[in-house]
């Protein structure tokens, strides 16, 4: 009888969970950030996860100024070959999905936009900065319409709009964006736009049709993970620039005082750290030049003494070679003047100050051990003929004359031997050799 009633109520439990298996949900992501690799990352990998968790498609809430073309176009890839329908929707109102944004929104199964929000302007930019010559940047634009045009005829969107972006790097406000057939559909919120979507048909990349069924499900919102959060953190061109400049201080404070062990460490992994998110980043190399001739600059200030010329010349080029540094193709991934000054002017300062400190500290005389007793003045507490007891800093020394001194005399110190002390009568002051004359 037991076992009748447990095998009914695994029966009642298999019923009731089949429409929870059957019914899948959208799994959502945001990506609020320059286009750089570990956004790709996120991206491959919340794509895996949807398709992990069958779910009914894959939501990426869209607001960026644009980014690194190499990995805009690793994005673009992961989305055509998504095996769950991707939905890109450009939110909240008054964000923009500019420049690659733009590829990675008509790259998209579904194309949606929130209302008072913008894309285009997708003119490519070297990543580097350089201006180029009109030979390679009609090439440049060619393959850029090219890559364009491979995906978005195959959406049924408007492939010469689309390319408009490109060529003339226009931009499109969500009606217009409609209107001319870049989007589906304008949205004023996240359930308005599943509400809308609801049993549409759809193509796929591979030809393959889709239905959706997205009204009502609950929305999985899935996380960077800690390392993609902090690697994204370091993709901060200024925060790359601030590291570097603190490790070189760092360092050179441990240089000059060696033992210290804590601003060894400090610069250490600051200058790791910084060199770890330069490597993705567009670098000019001739800028990390400038940035070691301001450090030298500022070391000649503290050994010559310009009377500033030298700090202000470091300063100067450590500003030049701050701003060259990370030139990418929007102005999000560039230092501006700003922080270039605001970075440059106080660690110039302070790093004067240190050089000068350390400048100082080996220029003076050695006041300890036996070095520091050469010079020094004793009394003379018994008769040295020649040998005899001197009363030096707060000890009695053996002590030598090369003549007679007489005890309670002043004596210089003028050599140490085997812990004797060979001295000789002090001078007297000048102003008391006056008077007796």
């Amino acid at each position: 009888m037991r076992s009748i009633s447990i095998s009914k109520l695994a029966i009642i439990a298999a019923v009731c969970l089949i429409p929870l298996a059957a019914s899948a949900d959208v799994l959502k992501i945001v990506v609020d950030d320059t286009i750089h690799p570990f956004v790709a990352e996120h991206i491959g990998r919340a794509i895996q996860e949807a398709q992990r968790l069958h779910a009914d498609a894959l939501l990426i809430e869209l607001k960026t100024p644009g980014g690194l073309e190499t990995s805009m176009e690793e994005i673009v890839n992961k989305i055509l070959s998504s095996p769950v329908p991707v939905i890109v929707y450009v939110t909240p109102q008054g964000s923009a999905a500019s420049s690659a944004g733009f590829y990675i929104l008509e790259s998209a199964d579904i194309a949606a936009m929130t209302p008072g929000t913008s894309t285009g302007a997708a003119h490519p930019v070297r990543e580097d900065g350089v201006t180029m010559d009109p030979v390679l940047k009609e090439k440049w634009e060619n393959y850029a319409a090219a890559l364009l045009r491979s995906y978005t005829g195959k959406r049924g969107r408007n492939v010469e709009v689309a390319e408009s972006a490109v060529r003339q790097s226009k931009s499109f406000s969500a009606d217009q964006a409609l209107e001319q057939h870049l989007i589906e559909y304008i949205a004023k919120d996240e359930v308005d736009l599943m509400n809308q979507l609801e049993g549409k048909m759809i193509t796929r990349f591979d030809g393959s049709k889709s239905v959706l069924h997205v009204a009502g499900k609950r929305a999985v919102f899935y996380e960077m993970s800690l390392r993609e959060r902090i690697l994204s953190w370091l993709m901060d061109p200024k925060l790359a620039l601030f590291l570097l400049t603190l490790g070189m201080m760092a360092l050179y404070a441990e240089f000059n005082h060696p033992g210290a062990v804590v601003p060894g460490v400090i610069g250490g992994i600051a200058v790791l750290v910084a060199i770890f998110a330069l490597q993705y980043l567009p670098v000019r190399y001739m800028a990390l030049g400038l940035i070691l001739a301001a450090f030298v600059l500022f070391a000649l200030e503290a050994k010559i003494h310009s009377h500033g010329a030298l700090t202000i010349g470091g300063m100067v080029v450590l500003v030049l070679g701050s701003m060259l540094l990370v030139d990418g193709p929007i102005p999000e991934m560039r230092v501006d003047l700003l922080t270039a000054v605001s970075i440059a002017v106080p660690f110039g300062l302070i790093t004067v100050f240190l050089m000068s400190v350390a400048m100082r500290a080996r220029r003076n005389k050695v006041v300890t051990g036996i070095q520091g007793m050469i010079g020094a003045i004793g009394i003379a507490r018994s008769p040295l003929v020649p040998a005899g007891k001197v009363f030096l800093q707060g000890e009695l020394w053996d002590a030598i004359a090369p003549g007679t001194v007489a005890a309670g005399q002043p004596v210089v110190v003028r050599s140490v031997e085997n812990l004797t002390l060979h001295v000789e009568p002090a001078p007297e002051p000048a102003s008391a050799a006056s008077t007796a004359h």
